[in-house]
């Protein structure tokens, strides 16, 4: 189950990215009523080991979807996508649920593209993140009257993706009461102009990338709750590059044009300020997640 970054700038609760940071997840059967998880990795201190795990939540909720009755699980986790830290944490998990139940129900109970997605976004709140963990790419995600959809798009080879990830974390939910209910209405022409560009530049044009990922929507409002992020975001952006707050934060996501330039920004980041920043040379992943096996789910 891949990382994601989701907003990549201008497109807020929109554009979200598939990134090569997987977490690995096995579900075995038991007998209804028993219940084991075990997990290693990244918050493995802190994610519950009883039905309130948002994995195990998710199983349940693809299960009641289809009118099954719920089976005892084992789950064994391998955590590698860092926790709240704007990497998409919480999508995976959902979506490792889903793509589960999914693997356990095979033959009983069918999951559409569609299904997923929709069920995804009802756990997950929006699907922004949600999107692009599912299905691999770049991912336009919107809501209508038929519910969530979205559009996957593949990214020009060109686009070097590097994460910054910092030690302390960042709370979605604070992150996004911090933005005010409106906003000028030249602001949000701003934002549309840049989302357009930014299809451009990263399918076909990622010398674009600067300009495309110029933001007036959230980054700024947010920037009162994590004061180091909103410094290296600043510097690397006079130096050039193409960098955002990844999802909610705190990390910082810079889409460079080509694995030379990651380098100089990972360069730059180690002088920036007093915090460390851990640097993930990444790729974009274009598969999403993926199930193997039915006895067990692994995802």
């Amino acid at each position: 189950m891949p990382a994601t970054s989701a907003n990549l700038g201008p497109g807020f609760d929109t554009l979200g990215l598939a990134l090569s940071v997987y977490d690995e997840l096995v579900v075995t059967t038991l007998a209804e009523g028993e219940l084991e998880i075990h997990v290693s990795g990244e918050g493995a201190a802190d994610v519950p080991r009883d039905a309130s795990n948002l994995v195990v939540r998710s199983i349940a909720f693809a299960f009641e979807a289809v009118g099954r009755r719920l089976p005892g699980l084992r789950l064994e986790a391998r955590n590698v996508i860092p926790h709240g830290r704007g990497l998409g944490s919480s999508g995976a998990a959902v979506v490792s649920g889903l793509l589960a139940a999914k693997g356990l129900l095979e033959g009983e109970a069918e999951f559409g593209p569609d299904t997923l997605l929709r069920l995804a976004t009802e756990l997950e709140g929006h699907p922004d993140n949600v999107a692009p963990a599912l299905f691999g790419g770049l991912t336009i995600a919107w809501l209508d009257e038929h519910g969530p959809q979205h559009k996957k798009l593949l990214v020009h080879r060109g686009v070097s993706p590097v994460v910054f990830v910092p030690e302390f974390t960042m709370s979605t939910s604070v992150a996004r009461s911090l933005q005010p209910l409106q906003v000028p209405r030249e602001d949000a022409v701003f934002n549309v102009s840049r989302s357009a560009l930014l299809i451009a530049a990263l399918t076909q044009s990622p010398e674009l990338l600067l300009a495309a990922t110029e933001d007036k929507l959230h980054q700024s409002y947010r920037a009162q709750a994590m004061p180091q992020t909103d410094v290296l975001v600043r510097a690397l952006r006079q130096a050039g590059f193409a960098a955002v707050v990844s999802g909610a934060g705190p990390s910082v996501l810079v889409l460079a044009d080509g694995p030379g330039r990651r380098l100089e920004a990972a360069e730059l980041a180690a002088t920036v300020g007093n915090t460390p920043w851990e640097a993930h040379m990444l790729a974009v992943d274009f598969k999403g997640g993926t199930v193997r096996g039915y006895a067990e789910g692994s995802t």
